[in-house]
């Protein structure tokens, strides 16, 4: 086991604490209020005293949820915890969460590129530098708890939540989940962000792609898979919060699943903190499960099933949990035992000792250089060139003129994740300065290039008037730069209504979301009418860069064909027209590599990398079952040889080597990526998994040996009867570029008898570079 932040001594203050309270104190610290029920104009109103009487758990999204800055924020979470230490009974501060995953979502807060595009950089460290940032200005806050990362496996692109994932593999989900809780939490939790895993569990295989539908997976599968993550980070980094998901498991769903909440996190996996409700996932229990007839009997499910925190305000718990006691419909020992441990968490976070916020200096917490400075590097990193036909770029920078088209082209708000203030909001454009692609690349080029700016269409609309104009600003520029994908957000269509109205042409598309929580969506191709404006733009025949700001792929065969260059940028954040730039005039050479494997068509779903043998070998009437583009594909402006594979088993390990060269004339960053496969087994395995990988900068010509240690418990898997086992026998270890691109490989064997592991202990190999 890892980190345990929660001593013997928070909990015996937890259970002194718990012996003075009374029923509606203790019920009350298993709920939360958010700014709209406790604020008027900024200030705690006599409302919200109310509410507040008998103390509370915590509070929601103070600055998130409203349009405070953060020394307005930090003053409201003063005058609440200030009402709450001085009158109310026991005197119990709250504990203040809110979202972060890409940065602190609030007004001010840094806002990096979203975690699709932080996995595809491959670098955990990378990640932990951003969430080291996040925790700085959370905590000058007010914030003690973030709602993040998300650990869904990305299995179905057609799912509006893809770009909030780390990709489709468990073992870089798990590497890039445990680097960005590491980041959050700090060496000292009074100091650091408790982070939360969610959606617990499965959630990125819902049913048709459909967010909050069912998940359809055995029991094996959900644990080699999809719960792996959670279990190698909840035992790496002793997390102290979990967030349900919405879906059901097997007909019962997460936030009232015992089996889930409380025999596997805690009674298997030693999970000492508290599970906080999805938001409004415990009313659901009853609106949409249909598996409880009312509110009051919804909170006794989900809170007897494990789950200690109503998010984001008190609904079913509260008074309608107090009644159930007094009416016998739950015991107050279960509600004693979820409160004991909401205020063990307390106790380890400081918020008894330093209950308090610190006078706000904005300047120097928020936005400063240095934290702009790595938004850039981080949106560098994770950008994937995915085609550069006839080396084409990088462009120089005196070029004569250049076409900067499409509907991403001009756009700020366009570059950030669901998950980012604005467009988590859909309000305050304003919250910290974006730089467009067309500024970017405005910034990087001579002052005697002409840059021809058209938008050409929108994202979701149906108006073509602007595409001759696209045409034109191509046929007079030297080059065109295609910006185009989609927006990301939660205002899209969401009902059949608003479908019927958007197909009719009755609804206002302009503002609408393309991608994002509830965006989910049929097809993998152009929203809009981009696709027209794409085909046109093309067929004038210049050479054609196109940029993709989007948090899905796509599935476009037909432009990997057509044009001439291809870079997936994701959601880049804040400095992503600079990094955009960067890239395409030479200032940095691309090195991501895709964190998903990208379909041709929307059909091949599923498509990811580490499917079983006989999926990935039985094709279609018309189309192999073959991706578009591979997991872990990425070019770069230079070339890499893999050479002197080492590979052999000693003792309880698997050491694997191999000298990686920077054959080319530009500085780059290589990232090999080490596959295993069980070649034959007790149960059907995957075709191949990730095992390891590093990112590793190269100068020109320069060499560097890689050597990966990977302990056997991570070749294992589990048997029928349910152990984790690791079978003697061959093995293929390979080493590449991508999972299609491995240029190295052997076949070892692996002696002895049957290895049995009661519990996984060990969840990542160790690489080191000489």
């Amino acid at each position: 086991m890892g980190k345990q932040w929660i001593t013997e001594e928070h909990r015996a203050k937890a259970r002194e604490l718990l012996k003075q309270m009374t029923l509606e104190e203790k019920v009350a610290q298993l709920g939360s209020y958010g700014p709209d029920k406790l604020l008027e104009n900024g200030r705690l109103s006599e409302k919200g005293k109310e509410l507040l009487r008998h103390g509370i758990g915590q509070i929601t999204r103070l600055a998130g949820a409203s349009d405070m800055g953060p020394e307005e924020a930090a003053r409201a979470a003063n005058e609440i915890q200030d009402y709450l230490i001085n009158h109310t009974r026991l005197g119990i501060p709250a504990l203040f969460h809110e979202e972060c995953l890409s940065g602190f979502m609030a007004k001010g807060g840094t806002t990096f590129p979203q975690n699709i595009g932080m996995a595809a950089s491959f670098d955990p460290d990378l990640m932990e530098e951003t969430t080291c940032i996040t925790r700085a200005q959370m905590r000058a806050a007010g914030a003690h708890l973030g709602l993040s990362p998300v650990l869904d496996l990305a299995r179905d692109l057609r799912w509006g939540r893809v770009e909030e994932t780390f990709g489709e593999d468990p073992y870089l989900v798990a590497s890039m989940a445990d680097a960005y809780v590491k980041g959050l939490h700090g060496d000292d939790l009074e100091t650091g962000v408790a982070a939360t895993l969610k959606h617990y569990a499965g959630h990125g295989v819902c049913e048709g792609g459909r967010n909050h539908a069912p998940v359809h997976v055995s029991e094996f599968e959900m644990r080699e898979q999809h719960m792996l993550p959670f279990e190698a980070v909840i035992k790496e980094q002793g997390v102290l919060s979990v967030m349900n998901a919405y879906h059901d498991w097997d007909g019962v769903p997460c936030a009232c699943s015992r089996k889930l909440l409380t025999e596997i996190l805690r009674d298997e996996w030693g999970f000492q903190g508290v599970v906080v409700a999805d938001y409004w996932s415990i009313p659901m229990l009853n609106t949409d499960h249909k598996v409880s007839p009312n509110e009051q009997i919804s909170g006794v499910m989900a809170l007897k099933a494990g789950l200690d925190i109503e998010l984001p305000e008190t609904q079913c718990y509260g008074d309608r949990l107090v009644a159930a006691v007094k009416e016998g419909l739950i015991d107050e020992a279960v509600i004693d035992l979820s409160v004991e441990r909401h205020l063990a968490v307390k106790f380890a976070l400081g918020i008894f000792k330093n209950p308090m916020i610190p006078e706000v200096r904005e300047a120097e917490q928020f936005e400063t250089t240095e934290q702009r400075s790595l938004a850039r590097e981080a949106a560098r990193r994770t950008m994937v060139l995915l085609k550069n036909d006839g080396d084409i770029l990088p462009l120089k920078k005196d070029i004569g003129s250049i076409a900067v088209i499409g509907p991403n082209a001009a756009s700020t708000r366009n570059l950030l994740g669901d998950y980012a203030y604005s467009a988590h909001v859909n309000r305050a454009e304003d919250a910290v300065r974006i730089v467009s692609v067309l500024d970017g690349i405005k910034a990087a080029v001579n002052s005697g290039t002409k840059v021809n700016y058209a938008e050409g269409c929108t994202i979701l609309g149906q108006d073509r008037s602007g595409i001759p104009e696209a045409v034109k600003a191509a046929e007079d520029s030297d080059v065109v730069v295609l910006v185009v994908g989609g927006r990301s957000g939660l205002s899209g269509v969401n009902t059949l209504s608003e479908d019927e109205r958007y197909l009719s042409g009755e609804m206002e598309v302009d503002q609408l979301d393309s991608d994002g929580e509830f965006q989910d969506r049929t097809d993998l191709g152009f929203p809009g009418v981009q696709q027209e404006l794409v085909e046109q733009v093309i067929a004038v025949g210049k050479p054609t860069i196109v940029v993709l700001i989007n948090g899905r792929p796509l599935a476009l065969p037909w432009l990997k064909k057509n044009a001439t260059a291809i870079l997936e940028a994701w959601l880049p954040g804040e400095e992503g027209g600079h990094a955009v730039a960067d890239l395409l005039f030479g200032d940095y050479s691309p090195s991501g590599r895709l964190p998903v494997s990208i379909p041709k068509h929307v059909g091949q779903t599923p498509v990811h990398y580490n499917r079983k043998y006989i999926s990935k070998n039985r094709n279609y009437l018309t189309m192999d079952s073959k991706p578009l583009y591979p997991f872990g594909y990425g070019l770069t402006y230079t070339t890499f040889d893999y050479t002197d594979l080492e590979a052999a088993f000693e003792g309880e390990e698997l050491v694997v080597s191999c000298t990686v060269t920077n054959t080319g004339e530009r500085e780059a960053h290589a990232v090999p990526q080490l596959y295993v496969s069980d070649l034959v087994a007790a149960r059907v395995r995957p075709t191949m998994e990730l095992k390891g990988f590093r990112s590793i900068l190269l100068a020109p010509g320069e060499s560097r040996r890689v050597t990966f240690s990977v302990p056997l418990e991570l070749l294992s898997f589990l048997s029928v009867e349910g152990k984790w086992i690791t079978e003697p026998g061959e093995f293929k270890v390979a080493i590449g570029r991508s999972s299609e691109d491995l240029p190295l490989e052997t076949v070892l064997e692996l002696g002895g008898d049957v290895r049995t592991y009661p519990k996984r202990t060990v969840f990542f190999s160790k690489c080191t570079i000489h």
